[in-house]
């Protein structure tokens, strides 16, 4: 193996244990780039208590670990003034001085040739550093990379429209002032990834700039979601949906499935059940159980038995986009899905054959969720065709090799700006 040389990696939370969407993706790129021969001083926030633990598994792929903890109800009121300033409120949610101390001592201290991101808020660690890799003469200028993974300042004006005064003026307010700083991030990092082709563009479309902007897409650990002969029930049918369920996007989809969409379901077939899955429940998902086929679980130790044990999967996101990992991992685990056009935006896959796909409109979701339901046949060829495509077309390795490409020469590599 290579040896890429010193790479600081900034991440916003610890990249472990990989359970949730931000965390699956920088934890795979982070084992990604280690085994592509970097040796990696990760620098990355906890909000969480229990994250600090982590630091010896982390530290299996690292030359240093450096975690700092940061206390969400003081730096949510903090970060409530940076509007004010002209900053967006996560670029304040985000900061911590004893964290700008050690990625200080590791830029003066070692041989960086590479800076990678994670999170438009990390930027603020390079531009606040003494040692800022973004200033310097462009002959021994450190290659510097940030992953967006989505394009958030489009994302908090899509909550805007969803929300009334005065919540939808401060989401407007964050999405304007977001959008400012992803432009300024653009001009100044050597690159920008994007979790898939269609966001990008969207990203290119927002900024004017179509250079320096790329698809790194999402991949699937093929080995631990893996398909299983598990017998489901004959006497209920059980959807699953899985996800933190503090996140905006997924609250609104589980509610208005629960609400809006089972109820055409039920008329149809009565023996259902809808299980959601995942911790952070906040109270209008915990409220879903008034109903007695809604199920949900809070946090568990493993998704995989309950998607396993599903006739059905649905990802029935309405806001944001972006590469869904539950979508990836259900599909793995060959368990027929249902998305909205919202999900499916970005996969590189076929409607109808791999995945089925139905727009948000309840009543034409819950047909297709009664056609999948309603024909086992049809519910395992697209199961099979899933597994097949992520086998193909999914696997982390193949999915991040244009980030190890940005990261050693981001100008000079012969690389294309869609990944796969």
């Amino acid at each position: 193996m290579a040896v890429r040389g010193d790479l600081l990696m900034i991440v916003h939370r610890v990249p472990y244990p990989p359970d949730k969407g931000d965390k699956i993706r920088s934890f795979n790129q982070l084992k990604f780039l280690a085994g592509q021969g970097w040796r990696i001083h990760l620098c990355a926030l906890a909000d969480d208590p229990a994250d600090l633990k982590h630091a010896g598994e982390l530290g299996k792929f690292c030359a240093s670990v450096a975690i700092e903890r940061i206390n969400p109800k003081c730096n949510k009121l903090i970060s409530a003034l940076a509007p004010l300033h002209g900053f967006p409120m996560s670029s304040r949610y985000f900061y911590n001085s004893k964290l700008q101390s050690r990625i200080n001592d590791i830029l003066s201290r070692h041989p960086v040739s590479a800076v990678f991101c994670f999170c438009a808020p990390m930027a603020e660690y390079l531009r606040k550093s003494p040692h800022n890799p973004l200033m310097r003469e462009k002959d021994i200028r450190i290659t510097c990379v940030m992953d967006l993974v989505d394009v958030d300042s489009d994302k908090w004006e899509q909550y805007a429209r969803h929300h009334h005064a005065p919540l939808k003026w401060a989401y407007q307010i964050e999405g304007q002032l977001l959008h400012r700083y992803e432009q300024r991030i653009l001009q100044s990092f050597d690159a920008v990834a994007l979790v898939s082709e269609a966001e990008a563009e969207v990203f290119r479309k927002r900024t004017g700039f179509y250079n320096k902007i790329y698809a790194v897409g999402n991949g699937v650990d093929l080995d631990y979601f893996h398909p299983v002969s598990v017998k489901t029930s004959a006497d209920c049918y059980a959807i699953t949906f899985c996800g933190a369920m503090n996140y905006l996007p997924n609250v609104d989809a589980v509610c208005w499935f629960a609400n809006e969409v089972l109820p055409h379901i039920r008329k149809v077939i009565e023996n259902v059940e809808f299980w959601i899955v995942g911790g952070g429940a906040t109270h209008d998902v915990k409220a879903l159980e008034k109903y007695p086929w809604v199920k949900v679980t809070g946090r568990v130790p493993d998704v995989r038995p309950y998607v396993w044990k599903s006739h059905l999967s649905v990802t029935p996101v309405r806001i944001a986009r972006g590469i869904q990992n539950k979508v990836l991992e259900a599909m793995a685990m060959a368990v027929p899905t249902l998305v909205t056009p919202q999900a499916f935006e970005g996969l590189e896959l076929e409607a109808g054959k791999d995945v089925f796909v139905a727009p948000a409109e309840a009543e034409v979701f819950a047909a297709k969720a009664l056609e999948a339901l309603g024909d086992p046949e049809l519910r395992q060829t697209v199961a099979f065709n899933a597994r097949r495509m992520m086998e193909e077309k999914y696997s982390w390795n193949s999915r991040l090799l244009l980030l190890d490409n940005l990261l050693l020469s981001p100008v000079s590599a012969n690389v294309t700006p869609e990944a796969g």
